[in-house]
């Protein structure tokens, strides 16, 4: 009987883990090791682009390309995982209760975004958080047309400021206009708790982030956050009230709630402690990968964030280090020192800076060219040949 992987997520993470597993099993020649993926879809949903339109493109089938490299797809979704037994409870796509054995498993399963517990933030709120709801906004922003003009029709308010809600608003005039015609009288209003717009991003790069919110009439309102929401508009918290008919919710990122089901030390978004090889800590045959993994991306105090671009280096080491684990094997220690930031600025560009400190290096036209390569092309999986995709899931290539 075949020994086995199981990875449970098949978002950035979760396939380059299955990848990575593949490429090492392959390097060693091993038939006996069998590489499994549960997750809800066969599909890469490419998350990073869930603030554009025609958000329904914005995935990657993967059963050729699964099917190439010899892994194994199960359609569900994890329910619990007991470490002690080495069983995974998951429900099918028909939702019966199922159980799954391992070996060795890769927890991938991804973040969401949280809403707090605020007045009208479930019924009437949206965000970009998945494909479903990324879609139903922009459905719903389509359909504004259809409305009477009004303040509030023509009004969308994205709270909070940071990576998601600067791409979503920034991009967020081009779609109204394409709505609501071309001399309707928009606006789009960032609310924010920083002092000052994009506070948390840096001073290297809060100057283009500045220009362009100007250029494009993008409002914010600082120091401010919301209290809470209704079909016609917000209330903030010192009591100022915005008409709008479409509110963004685009902060409080968390990991999978089923990170909880593993005995393990969490940070304060849920992410496993794991250490150089990306084996959960005190935990023996679980490793983690993407945006549940709290890692340390080199030796200087910086973690990896949130985002595909340390989720696909965390997938090829991850999947490297489960298969080198499993047929005793040594592993390569997990290490991304270089890290970019590429923000989309909609109409007016995009911005783009080097390392942690974010040091600017290009802006406007040019980044917005690097930004559409890194979207459409860089982020995507390997076309589905064994060759090249096993190829691609060495984990010394650099993704930034």
């Amino acid at each position: 009987m075949k020994q086995q992987i199981l990875i449970i997520g098949a978002g950035f993470g979760g396939v380059w883990s299955a990848l990575g597993a593949a490429r090492l099993l392959d390097k060693h020649d091993r038939n006996d090791v069998q590489i499994t993926v549960l997750a809800p879809q066969a599909e890469l949903r490419i998350r990073p682009r869930f603030y554009e339109a025609d958000v329904h493109k914005m995935m990657a089938p993967l059963g050729k390309l699964f099917d190439a490299v010899g892994v194994k797809f199960v359609q569900g979704s994890a329910d619990n995982i007991d470490a002690a037994s080495k069983h995974v409870t998951y429900r099918d796509a028909t939702g019966v209760l199922q159980t799954r054995s391992y070996d060795r498993l890769v927890m991938a399963a991804g973040s969401r975004v949280v809403r707090p517990d605020l007045d009208g933030m479930l019924e009437h709120a949206f965000d970009v958080d998945e494909i479903e709801q990324a879609s139903a906004l922009e459905a719903h922003v389509r359909a504004l047309k259809d409305r009477p003009a009004s303040a509030a029709r023509n009004t969308v308010v994205v709270a909070g400021g940071g990576f998601t809600g600067i791409e979503t608003a920034t991009e967020m005039p081009a779609r109204l206009r394409e709505a609501l015609g071309a001399d309707a009288d928009i606006r789009v209003i960032v609310v924010d708790r920083g002092p000052q717009i994009a506070a948390s991003m840096g001073d290297g790069i809060r100057p283009a982030i500045v220009d362009a919110s100007k250029a494009l009439g993008v409002e914010w309102i600082l120091n401010a956050s919301v209290a809470s929401v209704d079909a016609d508009g917000v209330t903030l918290d010192d009591g100022q009230r915005i008409e709008s008919n479409t509110v963004i919710w685009t902060v409080g990122f968390r990991a999978s709630p089923l990170t909880e089901r593993i005995l393990g030390t969490r940070d304060k978004q849920g992410r496993l402690h794991v250490d150089d090889n990306l084996r959960v800590k005190g935990v023996t045959d679980i490793f983690a990968a993407g945006d549940v993994a709290y890692a340390a991306s080199d030796d200087i105090g910086n973690f990896a964030a949130m985002s595909c671009q340390h989720a696909i280096s965390l997938g090829r080491y991850a999947g490297n280090n489960v298969a080198a684990d499993l047929i005793g094997v040594a592993p390569i220690a997990y290490r991304q020192p270089k890290y970019v930031t590429c923000l989309d600025l909609g109409a007016w560009g995009a911005v783009y800076t080097e390392g942690w400190d974010r040091q600017l290096k290009l802006v406007g036209h040019e980044a917005k060219e690097l930004k559409t390569q890194i979207n459409t092309v860089w982020i995507y999986p390997p076309v589905a040949d064994r060759s090249i995709a096993l190829a691609a899931a060495d984990p010394l290539i650099p993704v930034a």
